[in-house]
């Protein structure tokens, strides 16, 4: 199957500003597949994180459509079907407990009583952190809090995760921890990440965007191995996919990617 043959979201002409200004992003389109994972990279201040805000109506749109099973959504409403996984876990956790913290968005779509209590517990339980439930937010380690603000999440049952620069601030064990999480995930994702070995690593496709739109779209060691693509947009190619010479120093290929190459051009 080709995963752009079968939309779950479609992105149409999407234009996105911030408080009445000029658009951010201007003309973005893109279809995400369901359980694809895209990768979606680019320089600071290039619109990642205006893009994740604008899909999940918290940023509105000012042009375009997002279309989500060939439903029209709308550009300022919230659909529980798109969540996101913010990049400062406090922007998101904000309950006493981890457990309340978790159910409150399930409650907030109707969730009430034990079916409430059941869909936090398998959320707790599927991120690893069950055991933490009765524990105070402010007593939980960056790699913990990480991991709550994604059950927050999962609790809603999500059909798209969102999740922006999601390794940020862990250290190496919980970084591993949370790729492997994600790798089982069976959720449609978009990641918003300078960690281009993590986006290797979960993301078959990747998105550049530079300049208020994206100018590449295409297999993730294509795009991310185009020398001369990345540094016109103010990016490296990652350690894995440079070359060396000499026996001495090799990678093995992380991701389901195998070869750097030329990348497509948006919209090709």
């Amino acid at each position: 199957m080709t995963f752009r043959n079968v939309s779950l979201l479609a992105v149409e002409g999407l234009a996105v500003g911030h408080g009445g200004g000029p658009p951010v992003l201007s003309g973005i389109e893109f279809r995400i597949a369901p359980g694809e994972r895209i990768g979606l990279v680019g320089p600071n201040g290039a619109g990642k994180t205006t893009l994740l805000l604008a899909l999940t109506g918290v940023l509105p749109a000012a042009a375009g459509g997002i279309r989500l099973d060939g439903r029209l959504l709308a550009l300022n409403g919230f659909t529980p079907e798109i969540a996101l996984v913010f990049q400062q876990a406090h922007d998101q956790l904000f309950c006493p407990t981890v457990a309340e913290d978790v159910a409150f968005g399930a409650r907030n779509v109707g969730l009430g009583g034990a079916a409430l209590d059941r869909a936090v517990a398998a959320a707790l339980q599927a991120v690893g952190i069950a055991s933490l439930a009765d524990r105070p937010i402010h007593h939980l380690s960056g790699g913990e809090q990480r991991l709550a603000c994604l059950a927050g999440v999962l609790v809603m049952s999500p059909r798209i995760l969102l999740l922006d620069e999601p390794s940020g601030a862990l250290d190496l064990r919980n970084r591993r921890r949370l790729i492997e999480l994600l790798r089982g995930l069976a959720q449609a994702m978009l990641i918003a990440s300078h960690d281009l070995e993590l986006v290797l690593e979960l993301c078959p496709r990747v998105m550049l965007i530079d300049d208020g739109g994206i100018v590449a779209d295409g297999p993730a060691a294509a795009v991310l191995g185009d020398a001369a693509l990345m540094a016109a947009h103010g990016q490296e190619i990652p350690h894995s996919l440079t070359r060396h010479v000499g026996e001495g120093h090799r990678h093995p290929v992380a991701g389901p990617t195998a070869r750097p190459g030329k990348a497509a051009v948006a919209g090709a």
